[in-house]
């Protein structure tokens, strides 16, 4: 009888009670439909069959809760141009899953298509050259040769040679041999004992990047023959140096095949990179391996490149980012974060640069360097505030051959410019009567394939076109393109349909006269409300602020957000000064002055929409990670009335805990010292550094605090290693501060493994309404 009881008994799980078990289970629901949307992330162009329109290939993401992975698919239409200024997309009936793929890169002429699949754990990687209508070649190449090819967006780089039987590509030099032991000792490398028993040891420590390249060996280059599956190590790279964003050099005949790539070299030690722009790097050239031509296409000639020396192109600047040479080959294009290298900040405005490429063959270390867009310090209102842009198109290049097409930052909006290289002119040709943000996807010919996006507006695909090519005027159409399938369930679109935004300019409050021009200017705000008034006269409000502290927090669609606004709360999402976007005044403005000027920001806007009557003074949440939970556990101490609630990923709590434990220790410095503190930093940081950082960090006003604060920590992340985050917790926790701490095992400093970006705001959203309702 005992035991039939007992069996009837329903645990609750952890941390959730008989009162909040049905919240979780609605907005869990919920958040599913909204995780399930999926995302345009790529597309390519291809020239139809039948000559008539193109054919165009997109990648499209999807995350699976169940697998804890993201999948990937492939969805093909026939794109044709109507003669009424229309666009007519003709859907594949179904996408195409690709499982295992990490990186897909169609050749310069669309024939073939390149697929590479992750290798699990010692197998082979897998490479597949794809025609038309079937998989033409399967190569495997051994760990022995390389590991896994990179496909992060920032070592990355694979690029098909002219005549596309060659391909350069970034991979893993094989992982190093390490000492072997049996029951006699030290076994030797040319020993003969394969029957003894062994165990192998760890051998030296091997630096890395820091945050997410935990465990990845040192990024090399490599070349395939596509036709033998041949790969060879490029040689005469120093093995201090980390290769990245490889292109091939314009072919000249007579003279050998050159490669470009950017390289990062290590200095006394790796600093974390991911995120990073001021990491020093370069633009180098090297000989590609010579291929002497054979009746079933060319073959390898191993010492080709031993003595061919490597030429550093960009010796000039710091930094040198994304080479793209021009369609006529004539000069060589890239991208430079060297405002970022100079000052010490890990993110800054961009510039644009070009150097002529010799004709010839003949490199040299001493080209001039040509400025394109310089960096732009102080922008007037409505006009040009510089460059902020993280990558180009495999082709960017309208057919005038002088004109690029990219996205770049303004303001809190991602815009789409047109560049021509040549004269430095600098057009927003996506609409700028729009605060939706955009996001360039290929060009179809000299029109463009764009995606666009809000706060409230599921990502959909735009069609761009210039209105009148035969004269000087500047201006593009946009026509909207039909999806395959709705973009988002009709509960999700219903909820979105009922959500407005808006972007506010907020006024500087005290304006100080030692302030530069840029940093006096308002910065913006980002506010989320329903168009629908409730009995109450507002909705709570959460308070999102971002990382970095040098990003932004963009006027495009994120699904976590728009969850939120759709249960309830409106949303401030703040741009502070330090963001990008708005100067390279405003940004260097912060600096030195972290834990006062952006909490001040963050505390103006709040007032700002509580002063025209569009938030509650009793109903305010903060949500904030990295520097956005620096900023979030530094409010709720030195402002502690004013917040109802709070949740942060990942914070930055005690500087003077994480300078010795994060991968980026100069980060600590020039946040903390400003331009001075590129300069101070030190691996063994004195008394008086460790008494400014606990001085700028939140720690110090922990003892005032009395909010309700959900913390969500990634056990893996290097970035700020979650006892920094925890030590908050459990000060706030000794003192009687109700405290939620998740800890999810496997995630780094983004938490993005579906499953816990899924839990972290299924939890944000429960926490934030039990305190605010």
């Amino acid at each position: 009888m005992e035991g039939s009881k007992a069996g009837s008994f329903k645990e609750m799980p952890l941390g959730i009670d008989a009162t909040t078990e049905e919240e979780y289970a609605s907005q869990s629901r919920l958040l599913q439909e909204f995780t399930g949307i999926s995302s345009i992330d790529k597309a390519w162009i291809f020239k139809s069959d039948s000559g008539i329109g193109s054919q165009a290939m997109f990648s499209i993401s999807q995350p699976n809760l169940l697998a804890n992975k993201r999948k990937k698919f492939i969805l093909s239409s026939h794109v044709l141009r109507e003669s009424n200024n229309s666009v007519n997309f003709q859907w594949a009936p179904f996408p195409v899953e690709m499982t295992g793929v990490s990186v897909m890169v169609p050749s310069p002429s669309g024939a073939k298509l390149l697929v590479v699949r992750d290798p699990e754990k010692e197998s082979p990687c897998q490479f597949e050259i794809w025609g038309r209508a079937q998989v033409e070649k399967e190569f495997h190449i051994p760990q022995s040769v390389h590991g896994s090819v990179y496909a992060d967006g920032w070592f990355q780089g694979i690029s098909w040679n002219s005549d596309e039987t060659l391909i350069a590509y970034v991979a893993e030099e094989p992982c190093p041999s390490k000492p072997t032991f049996t029951g006699q000792g030290y076994k030797n490398s040319t020993s003969a004992d394969k029957d003894l028993g062994y165990w192998t040891g760890q051998g030296d420590w091997k630096e890395e990047w820091g945050e997410t390249y935990a465990g990845k060996q040192q990024a090399a280059l490599f070349v395939m023959n596509i036709n033998s599956g041949e790969t060879q190590a490029v040689k005469g790279i120093e093995k201090s140096l980390s290769v990245g964003q490889v292109v091939w050099a314009p072919p000249v005949r007579g003279s050998h095949q050159y490669l470009v790539f950017v390289g990062w070299s290590e200095g006394t030690r790796k600093l974390g990179i991911k995120y990073c722009f001021n990491r020093p790097c370069a633009l180098y050239a090297v000989r590609a391996p010579n291929f002497e031509s054979k009746a079933d296409g060319p073959e390898l000639k191993d010492s080709s490149t031993e003595d061919s020396p490597v030429v550093n192109l960009t010796q000039s600047i710091t930094s040198a980012l994304y080479p793209q040479f021009s369609p006529d080959g004539k000069f060589l294009l890239f991208l430079s974060a060297r405002s970022a290298v100079d000052s010490g900040v890990h993110s800054a405005t961009d510039s644009l640069h070009i150097i002529d490429w010799p004709m010839d063959g003949v490199l040299s270390s001493s080209t001039k360097i040509v400025d394109v867009i310089p960096v732009v310090m102080c922008g007037e209102d409505g006009y040009f505030p510089g460059l902020y842009c993280s990558s180009f198109l495999s082709n960017p290049w309208l057919s005038d051959g002088c004109t690029m097409i990219l996205s770049s930052v303004w303001g809190s909006c991602q815009v789409i410019l047109s560049v021509n290289v040549l004269s430095g002119e600098v057009l927003r040709i996506s609409p700028t009567d729009s605060n939706f943000s955009w996001n360039v996807l290929t060009l179809d010919g000299d029109n463009i394939i764009a995606v666009s996006s809000s706060p409230v507006d599921v990502p959909h695909i735009k069609y761009g076109y210039l209105v009148d090519k035969d004269s000087k005027d500047t201006a593009w159409s946009w026509l909207n393109v039909s999806r395959p399938t709705n973009a988002c369930s009709e509960k999700v679109e219903s909820l979105l349909s009922s959500l407005q935004f808006s972007i506010l300019k907020i006024p500087i409050r005290d304006v100080s006269y030692s302030l530069t021009k840029g940093a006096t200017k308002p910065f913006e705000a980002i506010f989320v409300s329903s168009k629908t008034k409730r009995s109450d006269p507002c909705d709570p409000l959460i308070v999102f602020l971002h990382g970095g502290p040098h990003i932004v927090s963009l006027s495009s669609f994120s699904k976590s957000l728009a969850f939120l606004s759709s249960i309830g709360f409106n949303l401030l999402i703040v741009n502070y000064r330090g963001s990008l976007g708005f100067g390279e005044e405003a940004l260097q403005s912060l600096p030195g002055n972290i834990g006062s000027q952006d909490v001040n920001d963050v505390l103006v806007a709040i007032d700002h929409v509580i002063d025209m009557g569009l938030a509650s003074p009793s109903k305010i949440a903060v949500l904030g990670g990295s520097h956005g939970g620096f900023l979030t556990t530094h409010l709720i101490g030195q402002a502690p009335d004013k917040f109802a609630a709070a949740a942060t990923r990942n914070p930055a709590c005690n500087l003077a805990l994480m300078v010795g434990t994060t991968d980026i220790p100069d980060w600590c410095y020039v946040e903390a010292y400003g331009s001075e503190g590129k300069n101070t930093f030190t691996e063994a940081p004195s008394a008086e550094h460790l008494t400014l950082f606990h001085r700028k960090s939140p720690i110090s006003h922990s003892s005032k605090v009395k909010t309700p604060t959900l913390f969500l920590l990634g056990a893996q992340d290097i970035r700020l290693p979650f006892f920094t985050g925890l030590q908050y917790a459990q000060a706030l926790k000794a003192k009687g501060v109700p405290v939620k701490v998740i800890v999810f095992p496997n995630d780094t400093h983004a938490i993005e493994r579906p499953q816990s970006d899924f839990e972290s705001f299924l939890n944000i959203g429960v926490w934030f309404k039990k305190y605010l309702s």
